[in-house]
């Protein structure tokens, strides 16, 4: 679905923000220059589900959990590029959005915030802390965040599902069910969906009934 234009100005007003928040001197005009190009990014064709909607999801959360960060503006930018580069044939999406948003910040912020934000972004492969990371809370609000459409109204899910299906539409359809099953089932092996505690005492139990009611859907 696509963003709607007072969503895509939205955004993108924030987005100034953030940037602007960490880099004071950055000219507005530069700023704008760079979220077009993010909202082009997410605005792809082979896109359903990474896209600005998405975003728009993300930081309706952000709003409710900033006052939860030591580093809201570093999330902000890694939320943004997390997805910047999103091709569903490929595997290394992540690598490629953290390399994209070096390439694209290393003008305006320093070695050890691009540092951050690429750290971050790789996170997002996997959705899991090490263990020397269990205490970073910012990292954990982040991740939980990008799973948050997870713990969301079974209808919001179900289209969340079908995005991916549709992201997903040259794999033939047997071959997605198995994949998509076993990926469902693997969320359902860890202890917890949710490493913060704000986001499992309110999605954890809402997220595990979605996974399960998806997956008697792909074995029907």
């Amino acid at each position: 679905m696509k963003a709607s234009a007072q969503t895509t100005s939205d955004l993108g007003k924030l987005f100034v923000v953030h940037l602007s928040a960490l880099n004071g001197d950055i000219e507005t005009v530069q700023a704008k220059l760079l979220w077009q190009d993010i909202a082009d990014r997410y605005n792809e064709s082979q896109r359903a589900y990474h896209t600005l909607e998405h975003l728009a999801q993300l930081f309706a959360q952000f709003e409710q959990v900033q006052q939860y960060l030591h580093e809201p503006h570093i999330i902000a930018l890694a939320l943004y590029y997390h997805d910047v580069i999103y091709e569903p044939r490929h595997a290394d999406n992540e690598l490629q959005s953290a390399e994209y948003m070096i390439k694209k910040l290393s003008p305006y912020l320093d070695v050890e915030q691009c540092r951050r934000i690429d750290d971050l972004i790789m996170l997002t492969a996997d959705h899991e802390l090490d263990e020397d990371k269990d205490s970073d809370l910012d990292a954990a609000f982040l991740l939980d965040m990008d799973l948050s459409i997870l713990g969301s109204v079974w209808s919001d899910y179900k289209r969340y599902a079908q995005a991916v299906r549709q992201e997903y539409s040259h794999v033939p359809i047997t071959n997605y069910r198995t994949g998509r099953t076993k990926v469902l089932a693997g969320l359902l092996a860890h202890p917890r969906l949710y490493l913060t505690d704000y986001y499992f005492e309110r999605l954890e139990a809402q997220a595990r009934d979605n996974i399960k009611r998806e997956i008697s859907l792909l074995l029907c």
